[in-house]
Order: C-alpha cells, then structure tokens, then sequence
C-alpha cells in the first residue's frame, strides 16, 4: 500500500515523474517491511511486470496526447474536444469527466518527457498496443483538419522511442497523410509488387493488426485497432478493384 500512497503524493509534488518515484520508493518500504523473507518480492519484479494497469496507461496515454498537442506551439481547441468526445464514447460521461480532469492538469505542465513515458510502456505493452497507441496520437493531431509537420516529427520521434519500426511509422501515417499510392504505404509494400506480394502482405497485415491481437484492457485502444484493421482491409480493397485482383 505503500508503494501507492508514494505514488499519488509524488505526482501531487512533481508530476508523472514524481509518481513514478514515489512508487518505486514505496516499492522499497512495502518490500522491506514484509511479513516474511518467504513473501518477500524484489522490487525490480513488481517495478517491470510485464504488464501495466489501465489507471497507469490512461495516465500516459493522456501526458503523450499533451506532447502531441503542444507540438505545432498552439492547443487547438477541436484536438481538445477530440480528446473529450473519443474518452466519453469509450469510456463513459463519468470516468471520461474524471480522467479530462487529469488530462488538464498535465495539459498544463510545461515538462513532459516523451522518452520516459514510452520506456515505461515499452516495458509493460505489446507491441500491437504501442501501434495502436500510434494510431491514436495521429487522430488527435486530425482532428483540427490538418496534421502538422511539427506534429507528424513529434509523433515520429514517440514511435521511435516506443522502438516501433520506421515502416511500421510510415503505414499508419498513410492512413491520415494521404499522398500518391496511399494504398500501398498501409500495406507496406511497393507499387511494383506481385499480386501475389500483395496478398502476402496483405495477410502479415490483416494478422498482426487484427483487434484480438490487442492484448490490453484500454476501451480508446481496442478501437483504434478495429479502425486500423478496417483500413488495412479498405487499402487491400483499393488495390483489388485497381489490379483486378480476385
């Protein structure tokens, strides 16, 4: 209990960073005041479980919606209401109200680290759940009409450090920055492709974005990879009807 107690004075005083602190600093007290040496747990095993609770991951999930926002140097007032209206569909009026409040709060702190965040995640989330998070910061930068070059570099430096592949990056970019053989970039494959390649691809896509393979209990995720997998699946239609593809 400690450890939580740690945590939530931690970021009363000092933000994300300070919870984090304060967590594993708790970590330490619960761990050394254990009933007993049999029960004892290391604190580095409680610290790096493989995975990360759906209070923690709203909590970065919203401080990487800031980063993203803040990006092109002016908080547009859709982006904001974009984030309203996709956390009260996905999670309910109540919690969404409770959770917007949080995301003002982090709205307004100046320092934010992207790296920190994402190394917090990368060591509790799938990879399928970081591309899906991708995803979701790309919408966000949407939802003013137009995505930004400051915006689309800020998302790419977060995919790297979320350790997301270059091609990966540039796949789900194509579904929000349209440009010549959109249809294509999704797939990841080249315009001179086989048939064939095509369906391979198509395949390897199908699979590794389909919404089952989202191992996490966040709702805003689990609908960002049915929206991607509806993509992937619209991009291989595309190419269908303009090969004659059966």
């Amino acid at each position: 209990m400690i450890k939580w107690l740690g945590a939530v004075i931690g970021f009363s005083l000092r933000g994300l960073s300070g919870a984090i602190l304060g967590f594993f600093a708790g970590s330490i007290i619960d761990n050394f005041f254990g009933t007993s040496a049999g029960n004892a747990k290391s604190v580095f095993q409680d610290y790096t479980r493989p995975n990360v609770t759906p209070a923690d991951f709203e909590l970065n999930l919203l401080s990487l919606c800031s980063i993203v926002i803040k990006a092109d140097g002016q908080v547009s007032q859709s982006e904001m209401d974009y984030v309203r209206q996709y956390f009260v569909s996905t999670y309910g009026k109540d919690k969404a109200n409770a959770i917007f409040r949080t995301f003002n709060d982090i709205n307004k702190k100046r320092e934010i680290s992207a790296q920190r965040i994402c190394t917090f995640l990368v060591q509790r989330t799938r990879y399928e759940v970081r591309l899906q998070l991708l995803h979701f910061l790309f919408g966000i930068a949407q939802a003013d009409g137009s995505i930004s070059n400051p915006e689309v570099q800020k998302i790419r430096e977060i995919a790297g450090y979320l350790r997301v592949s270059l091609n990966e990056f540039d796949s789900i970019k194509a579904m929000f920055v349209k440009s010549a053989n959109n249809a294509y970039k999704i797939l990841d494959v080249a315009k001179t492709a086989t048939d064939a390649e095509i369906k391979k691809a198509y395949r390897a896509m199908a699979k590794k974005y389909h919404p089952d393979r989202v191992n996490t209990q966040d709702e805003a995720i689990k609908k960002g990879a049915e929206e991607k997998f509806k993509q992937v699946q619209e991009a291989y239609e595309t190419i269908q009807k303009e090969r004659g593809i059966n």
